[in-house]
């Protein structure tokens, strides 16, 4: 479904955080991870079209979207979960989730949404996605919208972020469902071991490239090893 081909990316002062990445990720729940300033939130950013690559291609559905927008990706089937969620002035949470459904919703159905991620829907539906709202709630309105779009392929980065232990275990189940649903791939940016424990695969980046692609529970096991991570100091939080 979304190939990395020889993939690097550079930033503005020249410092390389990706160098010559490749990787196909099918159908399947897979979790992208590895230490700080690895690289795995610029892969997110790359995928979502946030960024291009300084070299290399990216390919969707057999296609090159190497240099495809944002938008474009979007209408693809591609959608992305912020780190830092964006806000709206001026938009309603229902208004929202309209738009990321892409039809009208009843508002039970934007309430139904918005309940999955823990959040009290009539408290919800009716405000502006603005400055009012912490960044957990936004992370997980933004869920909610991921949810409601329904997309093959959808991406989240870091969606532990801001959220209470409770939402954050029920998330799991809702990223299952997703995927569950969809019968596309969830891709999920994270060192958190409750995430890591439920992927199908797991992708390892330390210092710009691969470190580790395999089976959920084996690269796990190494990632929680009481006697070191072999493939960077630290291993899964």
């Amino acid at each position: 479904m979304l190939e990395f081909q020889n993939v690097s990316y550079k930033a503005d002062d020249g410092y390389e955080i990706l160098d010559d990445i490749s990787f196909k990720i099918g159908s399947g729940f897979v979790a992208i991870t590895g230490p700080n300033g690895s690289g795995k939130s610029t892969v997110a950013r790359l995928i979502s079209g946030i960024i291009k690559p300084t070299s290399g291609r990216i390919l969707f559905g057999g296609g090159d979207i190497t240099q495809s927008s944002v938008t474009d990706r979007a209408k693809m089937g591609i959608s992305f979960g912020f780190q830092q969620p964006v806000r709206f002035k001026g938009i309603t949470v229902y208004d929202l989730l309209t738009l990321a459904a892409g039809k009208d919703l009843t508002e039970r159905d934007a309430c139904k949404y918005l309940s999955a991620v823990g959040l009290c829907a009539k408290d919800y539906i009716d405000r502006e996605a603005n400055a009012s709202l912490s960044g957990g709630e936004l992370k997980r309105i933004e869920i909610a919208m991921i949810v409601a779009r329904s997309t093959v392929f959808s991406v989240f980065d870091e969606p532990e972020a801001g959220i209470d232990l409770w939402s954050f275990n029920n998330l799991i189940s809702i990223f299952k469902k997703l995927y569950d649903d969809t019968k596309g791939s969830v891709v999920i940016i994270s060192h958190q071991e409750r995430i890591l424990k439920q992927a199908e695969r797991i992708i390892v980046i330390a210092d710009g490239r691969i470190q580790a692609d395999g089976e959920g529970r084996e690269v796990f096991k190494e990632l929680t090893n009481p006697y070191g991570c072999r493939f960077y100091k630290g291993g899964a939080e």
